[in-house]
């Protein structure tokens, strides 16, 4: 009987763990979706105004291209995240609308360049809507 009892305690305590340490982890991510959300806004805001300075101000231009290239990193680390298991639907929708805005900076570089022009007239900034717009279902896995 003192056996039984041992394992239902032992059984209930390491449940208790798993739960907690599910719901660190879940706050963790929901921390780090915020936070990367938010990166993609300021980028949208900052170099929103300078999209225009690049067609003229070759230094403007190159400080968009830095910026780009660290968006691309952005997101790239961000796909490769730790994921729990109550967040993979998010993450998931997330990193097949990261791909997209990938696809979409891929189609606005040639020759290591931005092609101002062509960035323009791409679907970056929309793409980054899109993604922001997820900021609510993110924040209430952080309960």
């Amino acid at each position: 009987m003192k056996k039984i009892i041992s394992f239902v305690l032992l059984t209930i305590v390491l449940t208790g763990c798993s739960i907690v340490e599910e719901t660190n982890n879940t706050l963790n991510y929901a921390t780090e979706a915020t936070d990367y959300l938010n990166e993609l806004s300021n980028f949208a805001e900052e170099t929103s105004g300078l999209l225009n300075e690049a067609t003229t101000d070759p230094a403007a231009k190159e400080e968009l291209e830095d910026r780009l290239l660290s968006l691309e990193d952005s997101i790239k680390n961000f796909n490769n995240i730790e994921v729990p298991t109550i967040a993979e639907g998010i993450h998931q929708t997330i990193t097949e609308k990261n791909q997209q805005l990938l696809d979409a900076t891929n189609n606005v570089v040639q020759n290591g360049e931005v092609v101002v022009e062509q960035m323009q007239n791409s679907e970056i900034y929309q793409t980054i809507e899109n993604i922001t717009e997820l900021k609510n279902q993110i924040e209430q896995l952080g309960f």
